[in-house]
């Protein structure tokens, strides 16, 4: 009887640890997409900075055309 706990413990020790590396495999690879999609995210935050720049500088150039035509029709 002894032998065959042991045996089933052993069974179940090697499966435990089985499981543990293909969990540890799988937190380093969720680990890793997790960097890509913080980087990404801080790519994509830049970008919509820039264009909000760009938006902004458009803005102010359309403001300030409008601001002349409106003028001319005045005078």
């Amino acid at each position: 009887m002894l032998d065959t706990t042991l045996a089933q413990l052993e069974t179940v020790i090697n499966d435990l640890l089985q499981r543990n590396q293909n969990l540890s495999q799988h937190c380093a690879l969720l680990e890793q997409q997790l960097l890509q999609a913080r980087e990404e995210n801080d790519n994509l935050q830049l970008a919509a900075l820039e264009q909000e720049d760009k938006q902004g500088a458009t803005l102010a150039r359309l403001q300030a055309l409008l601001e002349r035509a409106t003028g001319s029709n005045a005078a």
